[in-house]
């Protein structure tokens, strides 16, 4: 049985198969990379020709998305971790549509839900908010 093993194992790299295999993968990694470029291009570009709208809208949420990567040390044996938060907002316009924006940290740390006031934006891209008083 174990002679099997090997049998199979000595086919798959002999045979080709392993570069092909690994080709494929090293293929869609980057074709993935393509197309996340390509959507963010596109989202950009489709931003840009979007008109600046400001609306009535109130603060209905707020959220944060924390990303963690651990990884290993600089061969000194140190490991390392590092985080990043993301921050969102969820506004609610006359029409009773909502619409949630990536904003910074500052941003985000100056609103509170429930807030009214105006609603600066341009596509998907969130320009700001005045409060009103």
């Amino acid at each position: 049985m174990k002679q099997d093993w090997r049998f199979a194992m000595g086919f798959f790299f002999n045979s080709g198969l392993f570069e092909i295999c690994f080709m494929l993968v090293f293929l869609v990694v980057i074709a993935m990379f393509v197309v996340n470029a390509v959507r963010g291009i596109g989202q950009w570009n489709k931003n840009n020709h979007a008109p600046e709208l400001a609306v009535a809208a109130r603060v209905v949420s707020r959220r944060t998305s924390v990303n963690s990567h651990h990884h290993s040390g600089d061969g000194t044996g140190a490991n390392g971790y590092h985080t990043s938060t993301s921050y969102y907002a969820t506004f609610e316009v006359e029409s009773g549509d909502r619409m949630e924006f990536h904003l910074s940290g500052s941003e985000y740390g100056m609103l509170a839900e429930g807030d009214m006031g105006k609603l600066r934006f341009q596509g998907t891209r969130y320009l700001g908010f005045e409060r009103q008083h």
